[in-house]
């Protein structure tokens, strides 16, 4: 999962919020570096990939791509899932997704001490809205072009969004299949 899968998955409250994000930007043993509530967010986060990427419905869907598209199929599929939720958002959530993401970017930039590089991409993913950007399919070729400037093999991705366009339905199907059992994991998790 992605940002947008996190953030929607982790809790409402600000630290379950900002703990769901720290998951991809705060690497190591957590014990005592963060408030407990914001610990337990982002363990909640580890969590929550270590299921996704042991789920036979996740694994089913990285099979869908071509061989030698798998090395990077895993990286593409968190985007498209997010992509997914987004267009699909009011399937899964109460909350408009406008309301969601902007109560969060709230969250987001007014804390002044975010770990490393989310500190300085945080006002851009605010600005631009990174979240409900998703909801547009044009906007992955974006995402895929950030992603593959911290890869050290920036060409995995390229094309990935053509391949993720002939796989869309299948791939769609599989989301749909997977999240509702991945928002029950997570509530448990919360509790």
């Amino acid at each position: 999962m992605n940002y947008l899968a996190h953030l929607h998955l982790g809790g409402p409250a600000p630290q379950q919020l900002l703990g769901s994000l720290y998951g991809d930007f705060v690497k190591g043993a957590l014990e005592g570096r963060f408030p407990p509530a914001l610990e337990a967010a982002i363990r909640l986060h580890r969590h929550i990939d270590r299921y996704t990427d042991s789920h036979p419905q996740v694994l089913a869907a990285l099979a869908r791509f071509p061989r030698e598209r798998r090395r990077f199929a895993g990286i593409a599929l968190d985007v498209f899932f997010d992509h997914c939720l987004a267009r699909h958002w009011a399937d899964y959530a109460e909350q408009p997704l406008g309301v969601f993401t902007g109560h969060f970017y709230r969250v987001l930039l007014a804390e002044p001490d975010l770990p490393g590089r989310l500190a300085r991409i945080a006002p851009f993913m605010a600005a631009d809205d990174w979240l409900g950007a998703y909801g547009d399919f044009a906007t992955l070729e974006q995402v895929f072009r950030g992603i593959a400037r911290r890869l050290s093999r920036p060409e995995g991705m390229d094309g990935m969004v053509d391949e993720l366009e002939r796989l869309y339905e299948p791939l769609l199907a599989d989301f749909r299949e997977f999240y509702p059992q991945l928002q029950a994991f997570a509530e448990a998790g919360r509790e």
